[in-house]
């Protein structure tokens, strides 16, 4: 039997009758959420974990918030206005805005949270790169004085998605950027029950009951009126596939954030399950390669491994070769980007000789250094990339050093910048949202900025010196020209693999009403 017919087997041996409910009126108000991995780490700042964002969206609010559209408006802010040719925004908090805690927010509380972002996120460098002060005249204003114009402003400040820039009490935001805040304060539509946290297997949120949304405005991803409808909030981490989904058709859950793509057809059976993308921009894999360590720090050995990862393999072993979620083919930019480019992503594309690579690999430079390979082994669509990508280096010749984990845990050893007979690595397997990948503003992986970097810590001032371009850029048709030169520098440099695109849908019960198009967020929601 093969995987595929194994874990709609498993799926199908699993499914029990649902449990009686007690407090119906209770449960109407609770709604239970299958995350595709634990939330490992609380900072919304410290990890691009989505599970950390889908975690965020709930506990912090934004200055600005985005639509499905990808147009910012304000969130926080009643508005703000633009002087001195562009170079001076004034921003004007809401009034009634309360953190969890109690206490008010305040504009100097959204100042330190910037600074903190701004420190860590791709759009949040180039925004402090531009800004000669960043300050909070009285408790509601906060204003950016600019070197030069940065129209972006809001949109940086509304990116839902990998590092948000959520505003928490100053006395958290003063928090090294590169260290965790030690509790989830926020002033978002719920509030964190850390007493309620059984770590690897559940979160807990509740309705802040301070909350007060936007009173005008439509409601659209993270934009308009955040309604908090429901009470409570709970996350199951559910690493089985089929468990989860049996759950899900037994209505023990209410949302399943990324089944597996197998058991969908079994989903979409179910007339009381909705199966649907709801996120457009896709999801994107790729190999992250570590450019500190040997044998990654050579150029030539990492442009040798961008050419032995085959994308369609890749996206087969996810998707099973679905066309209609599978995307096989793309560069560094997603495939449904207006910034992306044909030529680089036809170059990544074809049959792969492995034994022409090898000979490759040994001319660039290895020497046969053990390769540690931090592979996540629950979440589904990263366990399979990191079976091809495996596959693939030993099949040039690599030393793999194939270290299964949880997600979680890899998160965390990430961030270790040792060589790997001290804890160190040399790649992993991650995803991005094309909602991060869209535009060289919010890539984070298509960085060059060494140290500041993501983990990896690529340098390439080539890269850099093309995205300050971009970011002054004047027409789409100039950003799309420079994208295309950053694409094919990055064919040098290699800041990372591109390992394929697909869309994800969701599964949920159609007793939940509202849900917004986007990654996902619980405000709007309604469960009847």
């Amino acid at each position: 039997m093969d995987r595929r017919q194994f874990l709609k087997a498993s799926a199908a041996a699993t499914f029990l009758p649902a449990a009686p409910h007690v407090a119906l009126a209770q449960e109407a108000k609770t709604l239970r959420f299958v995350p595709y991995s634990d939330v490992a780490i609380i900072d919304p700042i410290w990890t691009t974990g989505y599970s950390t964002r889908t975690h965020a969206l709930l506990v912090w609010d934004t200055l600005y918030g985005l639509d499905e559209t990808l147009q910012p408006h304000p969130q926080m802010v009643e508005g703000h206005i633009v002087d001195d040719d562009g170079k001076r925004w004034t921003l004007t908090l809401r009034p009634g805005l309360v953190f969890h805690d109690g206490a008010k927010v305040l504009a100097r509380d959204a100042v330190a949270s910037i600074k903190r972002w701004g420190a860590r996120d791709a759009f949040g460098q180039a925004l402090m790169a531009v800004t000669d002060e960043l300050s909070a005249p009285d408790d509601r204003t906060i204003v950016f004085r600019l070197k030069k114009p940065f129209p972006l402003l809001p949109a940086a400040l509304a990116r839902p998605s990998a590092l948000v820039a959520a505003i928490m009490p100053e006395r958290l935001a003063e928090t090294d950027p590169f260290k965790q805040i030690p509790e989830a304060i926020g002033s978002g539509p719920f509030r964190y029950v850390k007493e309620e946290r059984v770590s690897g297997a559940r979160h807990v949120y509740a309705r802040h009951q301070g909350y007060v949304p936007r009173a005008s405005g439509t409601p659209s991803f993270t934009a308009g009126p955040r309604t908090p409808y429901l009470d409570r909030v709970e996350f199951n981490v559910m690493p089985d596939a089929a468990t989860a989904v049996s759950a899900l058709q037994t209505g023990a859950v209410d949302w399943i954030e990324q089944p597996l793509i197998d058991l969908l057809p079994l989903l979409r059976k179910d007339p009381n399950i909705v199966v649907e993308v709801k996120d457009a921009s896709g999801m994107a894999g790729q190999l992250r390669l570590n450019h500190t360590q040997a044998p990654f720090n050579n150029p030539a050995i990492r442009r040798v491994i961008l050419k032995a990862l085959d994308q369609q393999a890749c996206m087969d072993a996810v998707c099973g070769g679905d066309p209609k979620v599978e995307r096989s083919s793309m560069g560094f930019f997603p495939s449904n980007s207006p910034m992306a480019s044909d030529a680089v992503a036809s170059a990544l594309k074809g049959p792969k000789d492995f034994g022409k690579l090898k000979q490759e690999l040994t001319d660039a430079g290895y020497k046969g250094e053990r390769i540690v390979f931090l592979a996540a082994q629950d979440v589904p669509r990263i366990s399979l990339v990191c079976d091809v990508a495996a596959d693939a280096l030993r099949q040039i010749g690599a030393n793999v050093d194939f270290l299964a984990a949880d997600w979680g845990t890899v998160l965390q050893r990430i961030t270790n910048r040792n060589p790997i007979e001290q804890g160190g690595w040399s790649c992993y397997v991650t995803y991005w949202s094309g909602l991060d990948l869209g535009s060289p503003a919010t890539s984070s992986p298509l960085r060059g900025n060494g140290p500041k970097a993501g983990p990896g810590w690529p340098e390439s001032p080539q890269i850099e010196a093309l995205r300050a371009r971009w970011l002054e850029a004047g027409t789409l048709a100039e950003q799309k020209a420079i994208a295309r030169e950053i694409e094919l520098q990055a064919m040098q440099d290699v800041p990372y693999v591109p390992a394929g695109q697909y869309f994800q849908p969701v599964a949920y019960r159609k007793s939940l009403t509202g849900m917004l198009n986007g990654v996902p967020v619980f405000t709007n929601l309604r469960k009847g």
